[in-house]
C-alpha cells in the first residue's frame, strides 16, 4: 500500500498521521524542524505548544470545546490521549505539562511501526507522484509552500497576527501580595480549586498600569506585515487596552469570582491571573498577556503588576504572523483542495483557532484519507456534533461578504454558535417549572452537547474498524 505524506508535524499533523496509522495505512510525517526553525518553536518536538498551556475548558456538558475534548476522546485522539497523561492544575481548563505532552506524542509517532518520520523541508507542491497528501504546516507555513499554495489557488492567503504570552518563575512571585484561587473556587481535571495565582490592582495601580501598556514601545512590522489583522480570540494586551480604559477590566484582568485573603474586605478594582505551565508547578503563564512590546519593555512594564515587582521571566512574549486559506471556497466537504484533490489540509491553515480544534481538524483529515486510501467511505461528521460544526465553519459556514470589502471568513474557535439549533428549546425544568435566564443558557448547550455525543457516537459506529 503506498504511503499517505503528511507535511508537518504540529498537532494537526501528530494527529493525522496517528489515526492514518491506526487505520493499518502507511504515512511519511515529513517535520522541516530542527533543519529549519520557525519563530515561534523552541524544540525539535513534535506537537510543541508554542503559545499557551491550555486546551481550555474540559467542561463537556456546557462548553463547545471541552465537547470537542469528549469528542475526540471517543475518536481515539493521540493528542487528547498525551494530554490527560500529563495535565497539571487548571481549575476548570484542561492545562499540560507542555515539554512531557510533546514527548509523549513524539513516542507515540516514533515507535509506530507503520509512520515513518522525516526530517525535511517540503518547499513548493509536494512531487506529482505523491497521490495523497495532507498539509498540516500551521499558520507558520514556510513561505515556499505557502507561494505554491497561492500559484495554484489563484488567492493570495489571508493572514493576521498571534501572540505569545509571558511565563514566570514561581519562586519569584510575591505571594504575601497574590493568593491561589481558581475563579468561583472551581476544579478541573487534576485540580484543587486553587490553581490560578491572582495578582489584585487597584483603581490608581490599574490605570497606571494601563497608561505604561499604551506608551511601551512596540515591535516595528514590516510594510508587508501592517495591514495584516489580528485574530480577535488572541489579541496582544496593549491592543485590548488601546479599545478602551475598562476593556482588559472585562477581559483576561476581570475581577470577578475571586476574594483577596490578604484584604477580604476590599475587593479588587482588577486581577491578573497567572496559570501553572508546568506538571512541577515552577512555571506559571500571564493568562491573556500575549503581547508585541519590546522584551525590556515587558519587563517594565510586568513588574508594575503587584506581586510580580522581582519577577523573573523564563520567556517573554513575542508575535508571529499566521497564514491560513480561504477555505470555504478552496476546499471540499472532506477538506480537499477542489484545484488538486490529492492535496488535503488540516489545523489552523484552514482557518480554525486553538490547539484542540487544530488537532481535532487533522484527526478528520486523517480519517477521511485513510479510508480513501482504503477504498472506503466515510461520510463528514454530523453538523450536530463539535467536529461536524467545525468542519461546517471551514468547509462553508460562513456569510459572504456582499459589498466590495475584504472577505468575511475568519479563524473561529469550536463555540456552540456553530452548531444546529435544537429542534425543541428546552424551556422546562424535569419537574415542569419554567426555565430564565441563565438556567435556561446552561440547558440549551447540556441538550446541545448530549445531542452531539449521541450523533458522534453513531457516526462512530458506522466508520470502518481501525487495525488491530
Amino acid at each position: 500500500m503506498q504511503p499517505i505524506h503528511v507535511i508537518g508535524g504540529g498537532l494537526a499533523g501528530s494527529e493525522a498521521a496517528w489515526q492514518i496509522a491506526s487505520r493499518g495505512v502507511p504515512v511519511v510525517l515529513h517535520e522541516m524542524r530542527p533543519g529549519r526553525a520557525t519563530a515561534a518553536h523552541k524544540t525539535d518536538g513534535l506537537a510543541e505548544l508554542v503559545c499557551s498551556n491550555s486546551f481550555r475548558s474540559d467542561d463537556a456538558a456546557t462548553n463547545a470545546v471541552g465537547l470537542l475534548h469528549a469528542e475526540m476522546r471517543r475518536l481515539g485522539s493521540l493528542v487528547m490521549r498525551s494530554a490527560d497523561a500529563n495535565q497539571v492544575p487548571a481549575g476548570g481548563a484542561l492545562a499540560v505539562d507542555r515539554d512531557a505532552f510533546s514527548v509523549a506524542v513524539t513516542a507515540a509517532l516514533v515507535t509506530h511501526p507503520l509512520i515513518d518520520i522525516r526530517r525535511e523541508e517540503i518547499a513548493g507542491l509536494p512531487p506529482a507522484d505523491w497521490d495523497s497528501v495532507i498539509v498540516a504546516t500551521g499558520p507558520l507555513t514556510s513561505e515556499p509552500l505557502a507561494a505554491a499554495v497561492r500559484d495554484l489557488t489563484g488567492a493570495d492567503a489571508l493572514a493576521f497576527f498571534d501572540a505569545i504570552a509571558p511565563i514566570v518563575h514561581r519562586d519569584s512571585i510575591d505571594m504575601s501580595v497574590a493568593w491561589a484561587q481558581s475563579r468561583y473556587d472551581k476544579a478541573g481535571p487534576g485540580g484543587s480549586g486553587a490553581d490560578y495565582l491572582n495578582c489584585p490592582l487597584d483603581r490608581d495601580q490599574y490605570e497606571a498600569f494601563v497608561a505604561a501598556l499604551l506608551s511601551a514601545e512596540k515591535v516595528a512590522f514590516r510594510d508587508f506585515e501592517a495591514a495584516t489583522p489580528y485574530f480577535d480570540g488572541c489579541l496582544p494586551v496593549e491592543v485590548m487596552a488601546e479599545r478602551g480604559a475598562d476593556t482588559l477590566r472585562w477581559g483576561p484582568m476581570k475581577p470577578v469570582g475571586l476574594t483577596n485573603p490578604h484584604k477580604p474586605d476590599q475587593k479588587p478594582f482588577a486581577v491578573v491571573q497567572l496559570r501553572q505551565d508546568n506538571r512541577l508547578g515552577t512555571l506559571f503563564n500571564m493568562v491573556g498577556f500575549q503581547t508585541k512590546m519590546k522584551h525590556a519593555e515587558q519587563v517594565r512594564v510586568f513588574r508594575m503588576i503587584p506581586g510580580l515587582k522581582n519577577a523573573e521571566f523564563a520567556r517573554l512574549g513575542g508575535i508571529h504572523r499566521n497564514t491560513f486559506l480561504e477555505s470555504p471556497r478552496l476546499l471540499d466537504e472532506t477538506l480537499r483542495l477542489k484545484a488538486m484533490p490529492r492535496l488535503r489540509f488540516a489545523g489552523q491553515i484552514t482557518g480554525c483557532e486553538g490547539y484542540v480544534e487544530s488537532a481535532a481538524v487533522g484527526l478528520m483529515a486523517g480519517l477521511f484519507a485513510a479510508a480513501e486510501r482504503r477504498g472506503e467511505t466515510v461520510a463528514p461528521p454530523p453538523p450536530t456534533t463539535a467536529h461536524g460544526a467545525l468542519l461546517g465553519h471551514i468547509t462553508g459556514g460562513h456569510v459572504v461578504t456582499i459589498d466590495a470589502g475584504p472577505r468575511s471568513f475568519q479563524p473561529m474557535n469550536v463555540n456552540f454558535g456553530l452548531f444546529p439549533p435544537l429542534e425543541r428549546s428546552v424551556v422546562k425544568t424535569p419537574d415542569g417549572g419554567r426555565l430564565r435566564g441563565t438556567a435556561k443558557t446552561v440547558a440549551r448547550k447540556q441538550a446541545l452537547s448530549a445531542r452531539a455525543l449521541a450523533d458522534l457516537d453513531a457516526w462512530r459506529g458506522a466508520l470502518p474498524a481501525a487495525a488491530e
